[in-house]
């Protein structure tokens, strides 16, 4: 009788092994399957973006060299609560040359913001436009006027 138990209990692991050794393998091909799956999409993805990029010329999406040079410019002369610039993370020091936003009043280095601004045509920290374009009746949309006061201080003024 023990002879027979042990022969019951032998098959009774080896069938146990043999479906966990099955489930294992099943486990790791939807793993697989899966990895391939999000791999392609991101393939394709990426593809189709270039594929657009390829037929928009290879143009930059930003601003062109003369409508950021066309931005306010100013020299930064205060150095009490400067802040930072969103770009370098560097903070504001006397006599940086900072480039003042005129659609939303942010401010960065200027060296900063124009390589921004040469791949994308809005502000790093509100995405609203950066530069202003003419509306209806050949209006500006979004004119806001600056001002620098003694102090350091810029004020933002909207028209």
């Amino acid at each position: 009788m023990d002879c027979r138990l042990l022969s019951i209990a032998t098959q009774i692991m080896v069938i146990a092994i043999i479906m966990v050794v099955i489930l294992l393998f099943i486990g790791i091909g939807v793993l697989v399957l899966l990895h391939i799956c999000i791999v392609g999409r991101a393939f394709r993805r990426g593809l189709s973006t270039m594929s657009r990029e390829g037929r928009c010329g290879n143009e930059p999406s930003g601003l062109s060299r003369e409508e950021v040079d066309g931005l306010p410019c100013y020299e930064f002369f205060d150095s009490c609560d400067a802040g930072d610039c969103v770009v370098c993370l560097e903070s504001f020091r006397k006599g940086d040359r900072c480039r003042l936003l005129p659609v939303c009043g942010h401010s960065f280095h200027a060296v900063c913001v124009d390589s921004w601004l040469v791949r994308a045509p809005v502000c790093p920290i509100c995405r609203t436009t950066a530069c202003r374009r003419k509306g209806k009746k050949g209006l500006e949309q979004g004119s806001v006027g600056f001002e620098l006061r003694e102090g350091g201080s810029v004020v933002v003024v909207g028209l």
